[in-house]
């Protein structure tokens, strides 16, 4: 069970960018490290699950809570090649 929830953690934390929309080019995009609400928050984490895509963000204290989920929209995710 441990190793399963491992290997589960380290399979969400390949997300680098998901966009949402039905078009590209408009749509909304979010990036891990990219500065949100005022500059207060950054996104630390972009994870997927069997229900759809959540995004996790984290403040200067370290206290991080999920602020956006996406599921059944257009989605399209871009994986950190370089932890691959």
């Amino acid at each position: 069970m441990t190793v399963l929830l491992l290997f589960y953690y380290n399979q969400m934390s390949y997300i680098r960018k998901i966009s949402v929309g039905t078009d590209y080019k408009n749509a909304m995009h979010y990036i891990v490290g990219q500065s949100v609400m005022g500059g207060v928050y950054i996104i630390s984490e972009i994870v997927s699950d069997n229900n759809g895509y959540g995004v996790w963000i984290r403040n200067d204290q370290g206290e991080s809570v999920q602020w956006k989920f996406f599921d059944k929209i257009p989605c399209v995710i871009e994986f950190d090649l370089d932890l691959i």
